[in-house]
């Protein structure tokens, strides 16, 4: 039966956390992440990869893991993960969902306690009884019941960067099974929201139970919830409820506008279609009984007297008014991107050489790329020292006289310490065709002195770009008590560039922020943080983000030729 890598990722990431709750070697534990995330982030499928014998080329995953993965494909099922979970409490597994718990206070609390669930964890830390145990204490029980209610902000909403790549494998795998002529997915997901509900997917078909007799027979089907001829209902084994809707090619538009959504946007629609005298629903637009547009999307916001408004767009934030009067931006296309501007490499904590993640982003089609390596206040990812960091820029030197066709720029991404200062010589940094400066330290800082710290480093005539500026992970940390407006406003007034992180737990700048520091006419970089070569094609994610936050090619300091992109650096 076949498998998706995010299942694989899955299965790995659940085994390194329940070796930390064992209190294993923290290298062994931080392999099985490793391996979760080169998994994940692979631009072609895991098992298209085995079955061709390449598993032990792809970097990051040895033979120990490359034979799991093995049984994972052939059988379905991991005998080691079926031993770890035999060996642990399943609830104190569920303990780990809640942001501010980690495997050992998970272990302590209930070795010390007996705490096996969510609830009861939150029992007791209303009741004062964690602050007694070792290590913890009054602050400690504050941030799990805190931890828990982001843990029910987020309720089962999934990651973006899981639930995409997911709804995908699912369409090919329906395109390989059933006669379909159009597929594709809606709701939340097509709007490129940072989390997913569930997923629906459209589709129109000749044979529509052949389609749905597809759809439940899939290995990623683990309860069917209904089925019918139109529509089939399921739940997935990564806990998604997921959509199937076949309907008539006269409507797809009308179905795919209507359940793409946002439910603010529709409902707008709907009072425009009601002053024209027409009705507007999944099946088309009406006047009287007569449909008179449904086949495409076009159609039927040029029916309503509107332009088509780009998925990303319809949040009812303003789209329709700008739609109206002609002002939609023309938003950023992954194809104006003409480099990548963070991105790691073996001089700190990345996988692949420079060599390597230039010729990847050679065959991506980039102009350049920007080398942008941790530095030594961040021990944990083998941040660089002055002399490294001097030793990798004529690394960079003498590839640019090699390698022909992209052009490497020879950054850093330095640390901003807990007084807004630098953890590298700003004479070494001078040297440096750009540096971006963030925050990986003291996240907890209180608002005022936060902001104040950023907008320190920000004054930097060296800090060209600032980093994942809210520092927020997506599900599992909250963004940085962090002044906002003070933060665009000063990177405005220092001409620092604001990133939008494309890492899919991060997309950081948030699209709101986004949207706020366009109107105010800041600029930003788009860039991936890229680890390894396939996490270069996680750009599309930052492009999302920018779209969402109504950004256009102007606004994005990566899209311009590297000559002028070196000039503005030089600028500030």
């Amino acid at each position: 039966m076949p498998i998706s890598n995010a299942q694989i990722a899955k299965v790995f990431y659940r085994i390194a956390e329940l070796l930390d709750i064992k209190g294993e070697n923290p290298f062994k534990v931080r392999a099985y992440e490793k391996a979760a995330l080169v998994v994940e982030s692979l631009s072609e499928p895991i098992e298209k990869i085995y079955q061709e014998g390449r598993l032990m080329q792809v970097p990051g995953i040895g033979k120990s893991i490359a034979d799991k993965i093995g049984e994972l494909i052939e059988t379905g099922k991991l005998s080691y993960l079926e031993e770890l979970e035999s060996s642990i409490p399943a609830g104190v597994v569920e303990l780990l969902k809640i942001p501010e718990v980690g495997p050992k206070t998970a272990w302590l609390v209930y070795k010390e306690l007996g705490i096996k669930s969510i609830e009861e964890l939150e029992e007791a830390a209303k009741e004062g009884k964690l602050r007694v145990l070792p290590g913890l204490g009054p602050k400690t029980e504050e941030n799990i019941l805190k931890g828990i209610e982001r843990l029910r902000r987020f309720g089962e909403r999934v990651p973006l960067g899981i639930a995409l790549p997911f709804a995908r494998q699912v369409v090919e795998w329906l395109k390989e099974r059933a006669p379909i002529d159009k597929i594709e997915p809606a709701g939340s997901l097509r709007r490129r929201r940072e989390t997913i509900g569930d997923i629906d997917i459209l589709v129109t078909s000749t044979n529509h139970l052949e389609v749905m007799d597809a759809f439940v027979s899939l290995p990623i089907v683990r309860e069917v919830l209904a089925q019918g001829e139109t529509k089939t209902s399921v739940i997935t084994d990564m806990g998604i409820q997921m959509d199937v809707r076949v309907v008539e090619p006269d409507c797809f538009g009308a179905a795919l506008q209507y359940f793409t959504g946002s439910k603010e946007h529709n409902i707008h629609l709907r009072k425009i279609a009601q002053d024209m005298g027409l009705k507007i629903s999944e099946y088309g637009v009406f006047r009287g009984d007569e449909r008179i547009a449904g086949r495409t999307e076009e159609e039927v916001y040029n029916t309503l007297g509107l332009p088509y408004i780009p998925p990303e767009l319809r949040e009812d934030r303003g789209e329709i008014e700008a739609a109206k009067e002609g002002k939609l931006p023309h938003l950023v296309e992954f194809k104006d991107i003409r480099g990548d501007l963070h991105i790691h490499t073996k001089h700190s904590d990345g996988h692949f050489t420079i060599r390597e993640m230039a010729l990847a982003g050679k065959r991506m089609g980039y102009e350049y790329i920007g080398i942008a390596d941790h530095t030594k206040g961040l021990g944990v990812a083998a941040g660089m020292n002055e002399e490294e960091i001097l030793r990798e820029k004529e690394e960079i030197e003498r590839l640019n006289e090699e390698i022909e066709g992209i052009t490497i720029l020879a950054g850093v991404e330095v640390n901003i310490k807990m007084d807004g200062t630098l953890d590298i010589d700003e004479e070494v940094l001078d040297q440096l065709d750009f540096v971006i400066a963030s925050v990986h330290s003291a996240f907890k800082q209180p608002k005022d002195v936060m902001t104040e710290r950023i907008c320190r480093a920000m004054e930097r005539e060296v800090v060209d770009i600032l980093g994942h500026p809210t520092g927020r992970l997506i599900g599992k940390r909250d963004a940085y008590e962090v002044d906002g407006e003070k933060l665009i406003d000063e990177a405005l007034r220092t001409k620092t560039i604001l990133e939008i992180n494309a890492f899919p737990d991060r997309m950081d700048l948030p699209d709101i922020l986004c949207r706020a520091a366009k109107v105010k006419r800041a600029k930003f970089a788009i860039n991936t943080d890229a680890h390894s070569i396939d996490q270069l094609n996680l750009i599309e994610y930052g492009v999302a983000t920018a779209r969402r936050g109504w950004l256009e090619k102007e606004d994005i300091v990566n899209c311009l030729p590297v000559e002028e992109l070196l000039k503005l650096f030089k600028k500030k």
